[in-house]
């Protein structure tokens, strides 16, 4: 009788490295339904909204003016949806840490990561990684799909044409930036309803509150807000009242990293 001698398995360490925090944000990450049903809801916004005003736009442009028909700029039609998605990734973004301070969680992870800052960076990362993934395809596809319903009109555009390229991915990458500003304010005010607001408030109510200042403030104020200032790189031509296209968007990265950087100061320095 022989007996197979098999190598023992080395024992588990206990050590916490920032792969491994990453791994255990990822299985958070997909381990909660909300976040599924929000990301399909945002990938269903860019590539349903887009499609369907192209469609829109196809039937009535026969009996469209002149100066109607040159407002298109067929790029940015398909990419219409992202004022939804904006929204879902931006309130996703602050649930995904402020989940986990209204059920109690945040302190076992904290407890299991005692050094803190490597789960801020994770959970930005995993996140980041997603919604960079799903609404830069989200994009094409909407882009795609527009284009093809276009044709007749004769105003369809191609990734080859100058810009548009970075119209189709430039999107992607704001509303991965936008998420990342929602885990920013998400880990700073640590409360769900206080996050979700602060989104709103900051995409949808700022924005209409500066177009009331006198001419020249709204002008200059509105162009440096985050949403005003990300969609530059998103349009061919961002207009002569906004910042340059990759100016815009190195701005709306500055407010995701000082949001990320306040947060990160306040994990180091507030209890769990």
């Amino acid at each position: 009788m022989s007996t197979d001698v098999f190598p023992r398995p080395r024992a588990a360490h206990g050590h916490v490295t920032q792969a491994r925090v990453l791994i255990s944000e990822w299985v958070k990450l997909r381990s909660v339904r909300s976040t599924f049903f929000t990301l399909i809801a945002a990938t269903i916004a860019m590539i349903g909204l887009g499609p369907l005003l192209a469609s829109v736009t196809a039937d009535r442009w026969p009996d469209l003016s002149a100066a109607e028909r040159a407002a298109y700029e067929p790029a940015a039609l398909s990419m219409v949806g992202y004022y939804l998605a904006q929204l879902a990734v931006g309130v996703l973004g602050v649930l995904v840490i402020t989940g986990e301070y209204s059920t109690g969680m945040i302190r076992a992870t904290l407890s299991a990561v005692p050094r803190r800052l490597p789960v801020l960076w994770a959970k930005a990362a995993v996140y980041g990684a997603v919604v960079w993934a799903l609404m830069t395809a989200a994009s094409l596809v909407a882009f795609l799909i527009s284009q093809d319903l276009l044709k007749s009109t004769g105003i369809g555009a191609s990734l080859s044409d100058p810009g548009v390229t970075r119209v189709v991915l430039g999107n992607g990458l704001y509303l991965t930036v936008l998420g990342l500003l929602g885990v920013g304010i998400g880990a700073l005010i640590r409360n769900t309803a206080g996050g979700t607001t602060t989104v709103f408030g900051m995409l949808l109510v700022v924005p209409e509150l500066v177009k009331t200042l006198p001419g020249s403030w709204a002008e200059t104020i509105g162009r440096y807000l985050p949403n005003n200032a990300g969609r530059a790189v998103t349009v061919v031509d961002p207009g002569p009242g906004s910042l340059a296209p990759w100016t815009g968007f190195a701005v709306l990265c500055l407010y995701a990293a000082v949001a990320l950087g306040a947060s990160a100061v306040a994990l180091k320095q507030r209890d769990a």
